[in-house]
C-alpha cells in the first residue's frame, strides 16, 4: 500500500493539474486537511421566489391562501396608500377572503425611529404573514417589523450589523412575506438585507441575514408607469450600480475567512460566476432601457425591463454584495444638510441612488486596477467602445462611460450640488469607516486617505 505521503504529494499534483475555470473548480479544492481555511472556498446563492408578469399582483390573494394566512400586514407609505399598487393589493386581498392591517406610515429612507414605529404596530397585530407595497424602504421596512415580531425578546442592535450593533445571526423562525415593488431601484425583494439611517451617527448601517429574504416577490411592471421621472432617474442608478459593484467586487474565493460553519457564511459573498450572469444581464439592459424609461413614463417596454433588472441586481447583489459607492453613499446620505429632491416630498433628502452614483466614476477609477479586464468588460456593456483599449486605461475609460450617463440623466454635479465641501470631507469618511461589511468587499485595500481622496475626487464631477 503507498505511503500516506505519497497519497497526498498524489492528490495535489492532480490537483494543480486540474481545470481551474469556475465551473470545474480552482487551486485548493481538495483539502488534505480539516482546519478551516483563511480564505472562503464556496459561494451560495439563495434568493427569494421571483415571479414576473402584467397585472400579476392580482394573485397575491392567492399566494396568502395558499401560505394559510388569516391575518396579514400590509406595510406601504403614505405616498402609494390611495394609489393603484395599493389598492390592487388590498382588492386581490378583499376577493380573496384575507383579514388585515395596512401601515402606511413608512417613512421614505427609513431611520432607526422609523423601524422601531413599525415593528410596535407588528407587535401588537397577532400577525401570521407581511406584504411590503412600495419602494426599497417599504420593504425594509417590513423585514425588520417581521424580524423583531418574530423575536420579541430581542434589543434592536442584536441584529445591527457589526460595528455599530452585534450583528447576530437569526435563527428564529420569520413569517412568510411577500414583496411588491413599485420603483425599479433598490432590489430589496429578492435581498436579505435592510439599510435604515442610524441617527446617532449620521450614518447608514442595516441588518443582513438571509432569513430575512421574502418568500416571495411579485414584479409588477404596471407600478412602475406611475413613478415620477426624478425617482425613476434615482432608482435608474441604484440599478446601475448595484451591477457594476457586484461584477467588480472582491471574488467570493479571495474573501475571507472562510466560516467554521456554512449557516454563518454572509450574505455578501464576493463576485462569483452566477452573480456575474445577473450583473451582465443588468448592464446590458441599462445601456438599452435606461434613458428611454426615465423620459418616457409610458414606455411599457422600458420601464418594464428596468423593473426586471432592478430585481436581477437583487439576485446578484443579494449574493455577491456591493462595496465602495454603497459604503460611501451611507455618509452621504445621513448627513444631508438642505438638499431637496425634487418628487421626493419637501423634507431634506439625497436618494438613495443619487448618494450611490455621486462617487461612482471616482470609485472606479480606484478600483479598475484590481481587474482591469472586468471594469472594460462593463464599460463595454454599457456602450463604450473597447476595440485596442489598454488595461491601463480601464479606470478613465469605466468612469468616462458612468459620466455620460449621469450627464444625459441630469445627474447633480457632484457633492458640492448636494451641499458639501472639502471641510465636509473629514465626516463623510468617519461615516464610511463603519462600514466595514462593504468595504472589505472592495477588491483593493483603501485606507483613510484613500476614501479621503475619492470624496475629494466627487465634489465636483464634470
Amino acid at each position: 500500500m503507498a505511503s500516506r505521503k505519497r497519497v497526498f504529494d498524489l492528490l495535489r499534483t492532480i490537483n494543480v493539474a486540474s481545470c481551474q475555470c469556475p465551473a470545474h473548480g480552482y487551486r485548493g479544492n481538495i483539502h488534505v486537511t480539516n482546519d478551516t481555511p483563511l480564505k472562503d472556498y464556496a459561494f451560495e446563492i439563495k434568493n427569494s421566489t421571483v415571479r414576473y408578469g402584467l397585472g400579476v399582483t392580482r394573485e397575491v390573494g392567492m399566494d396568502l391562501v395558499n401560505f394559510g394566512a388569516k391575518n396579514v400586514c400590509v406595510m406601504t407609505d403614505s405616498n402609494l396608500v390611495s394609489l393603484n399598487p395599493v389598492k390592487a393589493v388590498l382588492d386581490s386581498l378583499t376577493k380573496n377572503g384575507i383579514n388585515y392591517q395596512v401601515y402606511d406610515k413608512v417613512r421614505v429612507e427609513p431611520t432607526d425611529t422609523s423601524f422601531k414605529d413599525a415593528v410596535v404596530f407588528a407587535k401588537n397585530g397577532n400577525f401570521d404573514s407581511f406584504v411590503a407595497v412600495g419602494g426599497g424602504s417599504v420593504m425594509d421596512t417590513c423585514k425588520a417589523a417581521n424580524l423583531y415580531y418574530c423575536d420579541p425578546e430581542a434589543d434592536f442592535l442584536d441584529y445591527v450589523n457589526a460595528p455599530i450593533g452585534k450583528g447576530k445571526p437569526v435563527f428564529v423562525q420569520l413569517k412568510p412575506m411577500i414583496a411588491i415593488p413599485t420603483t425599479s431601484g433598490t432590489g430589496s425583494e429578492t435581498t436579505g438585507t435592510c439599510i435604515f439611517d442610524f441617527e446617532e451617527i449620521h450614518a447608514k448601517t442595516g441588518i443582513s441575514h438571509t432569513a430575512l429574504r421574502p418568500h416571495l416577490a411579485i414584479i409588477d411592471p404596471l407600478h412602475t408607469l406611475t413613478l415620477p421621472e426624478t425617482v425613476a432617474n434615482y432608482s435608474g442608478f441604484d440599478v446601475f450600480c448595484h451591477a457594476l459593484e457586484s461584477f467588480t467586487a472582491i471574488p467570493y474565493n479571495e474573501r475571507g475567512p472562510a466560516p467554521p460553519n456554512p449557516a454563518l457564511r454572509p450574505t455578501y459573498q464576493g463576485s462569483n460566476p452566477i452573480s456575474d450572469a445577473w450583473a451582465r444581464f443588468c448592464l446590458q439592459t441599462i445601456q438599452k432601457y435606461f434613458t428611454r424609461s426615465v423620459y418616457k413614463a409610458d414606455d411599457i417596454e422600458a420601464r418594464s425591463s428596468m423593473h426586471l433588472a432592478s430585481t436581477m441586481a437583487g439576485v446578484g447583489i443579494g449574493n455577491a454584495g456591493v462595496h465602495l459607492c454603497h459604503g460611501l453613499a451611507y455618509p452621504i446620505a445621513g448627513n444631508v444638510k438642505s438638499f431637496v429632491a425634487k418628487d421626493y416630498g419637501t423634507a431634506p433628502i439625497i436618494p438613495h441612488g443619487l448618494s450611490v452614483v455621486v462617487t461612482a466614476p471616482a470609485v472606479f477609477r480606484f478600483t479598475a486596477a484590481s481587474d482591469p479586464e472586468k471594469h472594460l468588460e462593463a464599460a463595454n456593456l454599457l456602450g463604450a467602445d473597447i476595440s485596442g483599449k489598454k488595461k491601463s486605461d480601464a479606470g478613465e475609460i469605466l468612469a468616462d462611460t458612468i459620466l455620460k450617463y449621469m450627464e444625459a440623466l441630469k445627474i447633480e454635479n457632484g457633492l458640492s450640488q448636494l451641499g458639501y465641501s472639502s471641510d465636509d470631507v473629514p465626516s463623510l469618511v468617519k461615516g464610511a469607516l463603519p462600514q466595514q461589511r462593504l468595504l472589505q468587499l472592495t477588491p483593493i485595500p483603501q485606507s483613510e486617505e484613500d476614501l479621503s481622496m475619492l470624496l475629494e475626487n466627487s465634489l465636483t464631477v464634470y
